[in-house]
């Protein structure tokens, strides 16, 4: 009887263990810093009281004071100095790149200052590995700039990297990569002939979305990573993707299926086309279909069998 009791409890142990993992899992905590917990407020006061006070400096009494004989200047120490004329020093501009706690439209316009700047994808990449504008920089594992081939005609956005993205440093590694290998595949492509990236480079706590803030603060380099790529085609996945890249407010579904005109910051024109992220498919798997008629309109413009819509 004893037995089975502590059979009984050792399960509804694990069971509430189990329980409370599941529970950091859907809150976004994927991985474990440490051992053991860290009361960082407790380690702070503790710091603070070890440190050694600095004794105070002892007073200083002035010199006694000595009245100046009629037609005598006044003693050095009681002159008066005149302010200098000299005009005061300039304070260094200010950067945002480096702040994350910046407000978004300053890191976003530090960003696009220095995503201009920047003349090949190695270069901002090493900006992007630098850049502390984005708070998602500080809880992500990795960077996840590009992959593929970025001499290819074609270049794929989706929105942001996920768990398996952030893991391996590379956008599209997990079913959805898969799927989305699959689908170029059909339409004789893969990643020695495309280039492959995300609106957003660093994978947002728990997979959920991106705030507009952080895509704000991530489109200028996607945006100038898309110049140096120069495709001749754009493909936006999913409504992310779409919605920043061409401005449309349509959803997904109705704006999927069309070119749309994509302009860079040298008067070129390229087109991108809009459709279903893989990721979606495979929640919806009877939405393939319509994927499908997408890469056949990728595969007919890449042809130039036709000029798109």
């Amino acid at each position: 009887m004893n037995e089975m009791t502590a059979n009984h409890a050792d399960s509804d142990a694990r069971a509430d263990l189990i329980s409370y993992l599941d529970f950091h899992v859907e809150a976004g905590i994927d991985a474990a810093l440490d051992e053991r917990p860290h009361d960082r407020f407790a380690e702070a006061e503790a710091v603070q009281a070890a440190a050694p006070r600095a004794e105070p400096a002892p007073r200083r009494e002035p010199p006694p004071r000595r009245e100046a004989s009629p037609g005598e200047d006044a003693p050095l120490e009681f002159r008066r100095e005149l302010p200098s004329r000299d005009p005061p020093p300039r304070e260094p501009p200010r950067t945002y790149g480096n702040a994350a706690g910046a407000k978004p439209g300053e890191a976003a316009d530090d960003a696009r200052a220095r995503a201009a700047q920047m003349q090949t994808l190695e270069e901002l990449e090493a900006l992007l590995r630098g850049f502390e504008g984005c708070t998602l920089r500080f809880t992500a594992k990795n960077l996840v700039f590009a992959d593929g081939n970025p001499q290819a005609r074609v270049m794929f956005v989706g929105e942001a990297p996920g768990a398996d993205e952030d893991r391996i440093g590379k956008p599209f590694m997990g079913r959805s990569g898969q799927l989305l290998d699959r689908m170029m595949a059909a339409i004789s492509l893969d990643r020695t002939s495309a280039y492959i990236s995300n609106v957003v480079p660093w994978r947002p706590p728990g997979n959920r979305n991106p705030t507009p803030q952080e895509i704000s603060i991530c489109r200028p380099f996607v945006e100038r990573q898309i110049e140096l790529a120069n495709p001749d085609i754009l493909v936006c996945l999913g409504a992310p993707a779409t919605q920043t890249l061409t401005g449309t407010k349509d959803g997904i579904l109705k704006a999927r299926g069309r070119f749309y005109p994509y302009r860079l910051s040298d008067g070129r024109e390229i087109r991108a086309l809009a459709t279903l992220h893989p990721a979606y498919l495979l929640r919806q798997p009877v939405q393939k279909r319509l994927a499908w008629r997408d890469f056949r309109m990728l595969k007919s413009a890449l042809d130039g069998s036709a000029p798109g819509k």
